[in-house]
C-alpha cells in the first residue's frame, strides 16, 4: 500500500516559555496504531533529524501504552530522519501529528513544505491532525497556489485553546491563520472527534480526531 512520511516537530518548548512540549504522543500514536494495523509501513522525520520531543507520553488510554513500549517506534521517534535526507519517491502519503511545538518550525518551514507538495502533486494523500494542520500553512504547489487553497479543513480550535489555556502562549492562533488561506473552515463543539477529508486531504479538529485521520488514510491509500 505504500510508505508514510510522518513530520514531526524539534521545538520542545511551547511557544518561547519553558513549558515542555514537541509533538503532542496521543495523536501520534493512535494514529500511528490504525496504519500498522493495516499493514502499512513508516518513518518519521524532522527538520533537524535525531530524537524528537514529546509530551503526553504519560496518558494511559489502552494505545499510547502500548506504541510507546514497541521498539521499533522508540528507535524511530528517538533517531528521526532529517528531512535533507529524505527520498521522497519512498512514499504514498505524509502524516502531520499535532503538539504546540509545531507552529514554531514545521509551520514555517519552506524545505519540508516543498517535499510535502512535491509528494502532493504526485499524487501522495495529505494527512494532519490538530495543530498538525499548521504544517501545511507554508506549502505552496507549482501553480503558485496554497495546498489549502479552495480546500474545507478543520484543526485545533480557538474554542480548545482558551480550554486548554494555551492562547496567550501559542506564537499565532492556528484557526485564523488556516481560515485566511483554505476555502473553508469547519469545527465542531471543543473535544469531540471530527475529521474532514476534501480529496486527498485529510484534517482532523483534535486529539479526539487522531485515529479518525488514521483511518481516513487508510481509506485514501486502499
Amino acid at each position: 500500500m505504500g510508505k508514510v512520511l510522518i513530520l514531526v516537530t524539534n521545538h520542545a518548548t511551547l511557544g518561547e516559555t519553558d513549558q515542555k512540549n514537541g509533538t503532542y504522543t496521543p495523536e501520534l500514536t493512535h494514529a500511528l496504531h490504525v496504519l500498522l494495523d493495516a499493514g502499512l509501513e513508516y518513518d518519521i522525520a524532522s527538520i533537524q533529524g535525531g530524537k524528537a520531543p514529546l509530551y503526553g507520553e504519560d496518558v494511559v488510554d489502552g494505545v499510547n501504552e502500548v506504541v510507546l513500549a514497541n521498539d521499533e517506534f522508540l528507535t524511530r521517534i528517538n533517531n528521526t530522519i532529517p528531512v535533507s535526507q529524505l527520498n521522497a519517491d519512498d512514499y504514498r502519503a505524509v502524516f502531520y501529528p499535532g503538539g504546540f511545538g509545531l507552529l514554531s518550525d514545521l509551520a514555517l518551514n519552506d524545505e519540508v513544505a516543498s517535499i510535502t507538495a512535491g509528494l502532493y502533486e504526485r499524487g501522495a494523500v495529505v494527512g494532519a491532525v490538530c495543530h498538525g494542520p499548521a504544517g501545511l500553512l507554508p506549502i505552496t504547489l507549482s501553480d503558485g497556489s496554497s495546498i489549502l487553497s479552495g480546500k474545507t479543513i478543520t484543526a485545533f480550535t480557538r474554542e480548545e485553546e482558551i480550554d486548554f489555556g494555551t492562547i496567550e502562549h501559542i506564537p499565532f492562533l492556528l484557526e485564523e491563520a488556516l481560515t485566511r488561506k483554505a476555502g473553508a473552515y469547519h469545527k465542531i463543539a471543543p473535544w469531540g472527534e471530527h475529521v474532514v477529508v476534501d480529496g486527498r486531504l485529510i484534517t482532523g479538529q483534535n486529539p479526539a480526531s487522531a485515529a479518525g485521520v488514521g483511518h481516513a488514510l487508510v481509506k485514501a491509500l486502499a
